[in-house]
């Protein structure tokens, strides 16, 4: 699998605080229905990074080196378990079988299953915010209708070559990046940051949330199935134009024509493979890690101006860590 890397994980305060999101994620899914706990702990045991959780702990240590209070840990939990609630209906919706090396939920039990599991993630997610206040609650409220805009405007586009670039980015903003910001934003409130370094830091994670599905995008294109874990142009088999293969139809070439030509319906695996190889020599790449480059400065410009910290140093190399993952 492809490991895209983070600075955030070297946080001295991160390894024990990574203990106490996974404990408190652990129990937030405990129920009197053990077939129903089992069901919500399928992902949480199958494990993962928990880069949402990690950063409302960085944005919660920016200018300071104490440990976290228990509200942000209750905070980071919220944001994760909406994460996983969506990857449960991600995976009903793209017929998945496989995810972070085990079967879906939905393989496993069924979609019915799958689909009323992810719903009890999304509802735990809302029982903690509201036990953190009016503020937290409905930012997370606001931040679970960004996913369903964000995904509804992928799926309009289905298959769709004249996807428009500016369509793409309100997607990813809406359906990723609003979530990294949210995990940071409810971090930094519970830390009690001033309003100023609150907005700070939560322009800071939504640049990271944009790198980061650009990163994930390019990789489809230019990793091969075994670093994946899947096979390489699943998007495009898909039927989901992301920008790299977007801005290679723009180019005015003979094989962004050929491209144009190739998609629009559903792919034969020579197809795919046709498309891929178009894809990965023509300048569409370069030109979306360039997108990519202009969120990571926008990012490292805007710590500049946060409180001196080793979490403030993390954030500010965590998006083009991501970048440098690719080389």
């Amino acid at each position: 699998m492809v490991n895209l890397v983070s600075p955030l994980l070297e946080l001295p305060l991160m390894i024990g605080d990574r203990e106490r999101v996974e404990s408190a994620l652990r129990a937030s899914v405990q129920t009197a229905d053990a077939y129903l706990t089992e069901i919500a702990s399928h992902l949480i045991i199958a494990g993962g990074k928990r880069l949402r959780p990690v950063l409302a702990v960085a944005a919660a240590q920016v200018g300071t080196d104490a440990p976290v209070v228990d509200h942000v840990i209750q905070g980071a939990i919220a944001c994760e378990l909406v994460h996983l609630g969506s990857l449960y209906h991600d995976d009903v919706m793209d017929e998945s079988a496989t995810r972070r090396g085990v079967e879906t939920v939905n393989a496993k039990w069924g979609n019915l299953q799958a689909i009323v599991a992810g719903d009890f993630l999304l509802a735990r997610a809302s029982e903690i915010a509201a036990s953190l206040g009016n503020e937290v609650s409905g930012l997370l409220a606001r931040t679970i209708g960004r996913l369903c805009e964000g995904q509804v405007e992928e799926l309009r586009h289905t298959y769709d070559r004249g996807r428009t670039i500016p369509s793409y980015l309100v997607s990813i903003q809406g359906k990723t990046a609003s979530l990294f910001a949210t995990s940071a934003r409810i971090g930094s409130l519970m830390a009690g940051h001033s309003r100023q370094v609150t907005d700070t830091i939560t322009n800071v994670a939504d640049a990271y949330g944009m790198v980061f599905q650009i990163v994930d995008d390019v990789l489809d294109i230019v990793a091969t199935d075994e670093q994946l874990g899947k096979p390489a142009g699943h998007d495009l088999e898909e039927g989901v134009y992301t920008l790299p293969v977007l801005l290679t139809l723009a180019a005015d070439t003979a094989e962004s024509r050929e491209l144009y030509d190739l998609l629009g319906s559903p792919l034969t695996a020579k197809e795919r493979t046709k498309a891929l190889k178009i894809v990965r020599n023509g300048s569409g790449l370069s030109a979306a890690l360039e997108t990519a480059r202009s969120y990571a400065a926008i990012a490292e410009a805007a710590c500049a101006s946060l409180p001196a910290s080793a979490a403030t140093d993390a954030l500010r190399r965590a998006p083009r860590a991501l970048l440098d993952s690719l080389v």
